[in-house]
């Protein structure tokens, strides 16, 4: 099937840094609630959409809507806004980028400013740029005018739309972790009708630790929760496949090992892939996995959890790139997992 782009455009343009979700929720609830599914939100803002209520074992897919953004610090005399960044960012992504920044009073878009490399010394010309040397210019004639449009504890994002590309593939900025709540919520409505309860879950702060998931995790008590997420791409130049495995574009959903993964999902998982010809790669997370599984699966007595990751190209920047065949490939594998459910909980660790 083809990706819901108009659905996809607006979830991905919403504006929304961890701690500041608000924009991409509501995005969410309002596309669940068009498909016919039962919403509720949580007190930090998460946004449940839930197929079956009540039906069989509950299926918990994690997909977090946060993206890395910044936040205004200070806005100085000259009308110039400096910021920290929110999440992990390479400060050179960051150079030469538009911004959106969101305050209580509207939203103004803005540029990031740095020294033109005309009157930079030798020396400096040398350096990488570091994210204290940047700022925010809204064209502000100083700093009252300046703080019409930000203040300290606003927050902005990259203004960077969706580009389709060649072979259907398609780049934004935000795809870290919004196309994982798109194949949660296109999961749940493929699931309307099976006899799993399947709850997805648009969950905020997860490029900051996490609350958003382990708050769902408790609040759900899930019989199983499936993290849903994105993974390196090693398809490009300069990444080594010896240390990062083998996931191009096009290989289908990486399934993670290790650390937080509980393996009779995991195996769970593989068996459905190969009944039903899904393909898939394995990858290895041997201290932490880095995603909502981290927190899903520690809450009370523990809840069985792995992860289900799409591959990404060039991860917290602002074209990150997928392909819809790994974005398919990941929904199909997921709701036959839901449909399969029934008949393999409790899922017990080998």
């Amino acid at each position: 099937m083809a990706l819901d782009l108009d659905f996809l455009k607006r979830l991905l343009a919403a504006p929304g840094a961890s701690s500041f979700e608000s924009r991409p929720a509501e995005t969410f609830r309002a596309r669940a609630e068009e498909l016919g599914l039962t919403t509720e939100r949580d007190a930090y803002g998460t946004v449940f959409a839930v197929a079956n209520p009540g039906a069989g074992p509950r299926l918990l897919l994690s997909g977090h809507i946060d993206e890395i953004g910044l936040l205004i610090t200070h806005v100085d005399d000259d009308g110039f806004g400096w910021f920290k960044g929110v999440g992990g960012w390479d400060p050179m992504q960051l150079v030469g980028q538009r911004v959106r920044v969101v305050s209580r009073d509207g939203d103004t878009v803005g540029v990031i400013g740095k020294k033109p490399i005309h009157l930079m010394s030798a020396e400096d010309r040398r350096k990488t740029a570091k994210i204290e040397d940047l700022f925010i210019d809204v064209g502000a004639s100083g700093k009252s005018d300046a703080e019409e449009a930000m203040r300290p504890g606003d927050f902005a994002v990259i203004e960077q739309p969706l580009v389709e590309l060649r072979n259907g593939r398609i780049a934004s900025k935000a795809i870290d972790d919004r196309i994982g709540a798109y194949v949660a919520l296109e999961t749940a409505r493929r699931s309307v009708g099976l006899g799993s309860e399947v709850v997805a879950s648009a969950t905020v702060q997860e490029e900051i630790g996490g609350v958003g998931s382990a708050a769902a995790s408790y609040r759900w008590s899930p019989d199983v929760a499936i993290a849903i997420d994105v993974t390196h791409a090693t398809d490009v130049p300069g990444i080594a496949k010896k240390q990062e495995g083998d996931h191009p574009l096009g290989s289908g959903p990486e399934l993670s090992i290790g650390s937080y993964v509980q393996r009779g999902v995991l195996d769970a998982l593989r068996d459905v892939a190969e009944a039903q010809s899904i393909p898939y790669t394995v990858g290895t997370a041997p201290r932490r996995t880095g995603t909502d599984a981290d927190f899903l699966a520690k809450v009370k007595a523990g809840v069985p959890t792995a992860v289900v990751s799409i591959p990404n190209r060039y991860m917290h920047s602002p074209n990150e790139t997928v392909d819809p065949t790994d974005v398919e490939a990941a929904i199909a594998l997921l709701t036959a997992f839901a449909e399969a459910l029934p008949g393999r909980v409790p899922i017990a660790q080998p």
